[in-house]
C-alpha cells in the first residue's frame, strides 16, 4: 500500500459567521474500529451555512461535509480489513446504538443523535460526536468502520456522496403511506430534495405528479426527470399576493379536483405549506422535511373532519439508504444526471454561495477533492 501523507488540505469552519478557510492540517489518524477513507466526492447540503450560524455545529474548528463518498486507505486493528481498499459511502448519522429509536430504524430520533461533519440533533451525551464531528470536505476522513457501505459497481463516488439526500428522500415517501396509483404534489421540486424525490416517486405508487416550485424555467428542466405524467405550477406565474389569497390551493385543486393523495413539502417558509395542506383529498397526508415554521391555520376537528395526517421528519436511517443502494444497483434507478455541478475543493466558498443565493439552477452539487 502506498504510504499515507502527514498531511492533507480541508476546509475549515472556525465561528459561526465566517466563510470556510482552506488549511493543512494533520491527516487523522484511525482508531482500532475505524476506517480512513480517502474523499473522492463529497456532496454540498444548501443548509450547512445556516446550521452553521445557529450554532448547530457544536465543535469548532470543524471541517464540514456529511456526504462522503471514496476509498479506504487503513482500517484500525479491530475493524474489517478486507475494507480496504473499497470504494464506499459513509452513513453520516451517529447515534447511540442501544436506546428504543435506534432499536426500531429510527436512529435519527435518538437522544445522541448528530451527523458526521455536520449539527447535532439531539439533546443526550455525544461521545460519537465529539471524536467524529470531522467531515469530507477534506482530502481524507476519519469514520467508524460500521458506518461505511460498500458502493455497487453501478454506482459512482458523486451519487455514492449524496446518496444521504435520495435517502431522506425515501423516508419522506414512506412517510407518506400513499394508496397505489396516487397522486402527489412535491414543492420546491427543482432543489436537491425535490429532484431526488421526483426521482424515486414511481417507487411509492406514485403515477401522477404536481411539481411546485418558484421559477417556470427551472420547472421546465426538471419535467424530463420524471417517468410518470407531470402538471407544474410556477410560483412566479402566480398573482404577487398570492401568499394571502390561497391562489396556490386554487391552482392545484384545479389540476387535481378529487384532491393530491399526499404533499411532500419541502418548503422553508411562508404559507405554500398550508396551502398545499389545503389541497389534499380526503385521508391524503403532508410530509414536511422543509423546517418551515409558519404556523398551520387548522384546528384538531379540521384533521378529524378530512382525515389528513400531519407528519414531519428529518434525516433518514440506514434502511433508506440500503433500499436506495439497492435500486440503484440493480439498475432500476438511475439518478447520475441528478448531479448538475462539481467543483474543486479550492472553490468550495464559491459552491456554497451559489447554493445559498439559488442563482444557478443546482439540482445536486459535489466538492472532488
Amino acid at each position: 500500500m502506498t504510504a499515507l501523507p502527514g498531511t492533507m488540505l480541508a476546509a475549515r469552519a472556525h465561528d459561526r459567521t465566517g466563510g470556510l478557510a482552506l488549511e493543512k492540517i494533520a491527516v487523522p489518524e484511525p482508531g482500532p474500529e475505524d476506517v480512513l477513507v480517502r474523499v473522492v466526492s463529497a456532496g454540498l447540503a444548501p443548509s450547512l451555512m445556516k446550521l452553521l450560524a445557529r450554532g448547530s455545529f457544536k465543535h469548532l474548528p470543524s471541517t464540514p461535509g456529511h456526504e462522503i463518498a471514496g476509498v479506504v486507505e487503513a482500517a484500525g486493528a479491530e475493524a474489517d480489513q478486507g475494507l480496504v481498499g473499497a470504494r464506499v459511502r459513509v452513513h453520516p448519522v451517529l447515534s447511540c446504538g442501544a436506546c428504543r429509536h435506534c432499536r426500531t430504524d429510527r436512529e435519527q430520533m435518538c437522544g445522541s443523535s448528530a451527523m458526521i461533519g455536520h449539527g447535532a440533533h439531539g439533546r443526550g451525551p455525544m461521545p460519537l460526536y465529539e471524536r467524529y464531528h470531522d467531515g469530507g470536505l477534506a482530502e481524507y476522513v476519519r469514520v467508524p468502520a460500521r458506518l461505511v457501505d460498500r458502493l455497487p459497481d453501478a454506482v459512482g463516488f458523486d451519487l455514492g456522496a449524496k446518496l444521504h439526500d435520495l435517502g431522506n428522500a425515501h423516508r419522506a415517501l414512506t412517510s407518506a403511506g400513499m394508496p397505489s396509483e396516487a397522486t402527489l404534489v412535491i414543492t420546491a421540486a427543482t432543489g436537491t430534495m425535490g429532484t431526488a424525490t421526483i426521482r424515486l416517486a414511481p417507487f411509492f405508487g406514485v403515477t401522477r405528479l404536481v411539481l411546485v416550485a418558484r421559477s417556470a424555467e427551472r420547472l421546465r428542466a426538471v419535467r424530463a426527470l420524471s417517468t410518470v405524467p407531470v402538471e407544474t405550477v410556477a410560483l412566479d406565474t402566480l398573482d404577487p399576493d398570492w401568499p394571502e389569497q390561497d391562489e396556490l390551493t386554487a391552482r392545484l385543486r384545479e389540476l387535481a379536483p378529487d384532491g393530491a393523495d399526499a404533499v411532500i413539502d419541502y418548503l422553508p417558509q411562508g404559507s405554500g405549506t398550508a396551502q398545499c395542506v389545503s389541497a389534499l383529498a380526503t385521508g391524503g397526508a403532508l410530509v414536511h422535511m422543509g423546517g418551515n415554521r409558519t404556523p398551520l391555520p387548522f384546528s384538531a376537528r379540521d384533521l378529524q373532519h378530512r382525515c389528513w395526517r400531519i407528519v414531519g421528519t428529518r434525516a433518514c436511517t440506514r434502511s433508506d439508504t440500503a433500499a436506495v443502494l439497492r435500486l440503484l444497483g440493480s439498475g432500476a434507478l438511475t439518478a447520475d444526471e441528478l448531479i448538475t455541478h462539481r467543483f474543486p475543493l479550492a472553490e468550495v466558498n464559491e459552491a456554497l454561495a451559489h447554493l445559498e443565493n439559488r442563482d444557478q439552477p443546482i439540482w445536486m452539487a459535489v466538492v472532488q477533492p
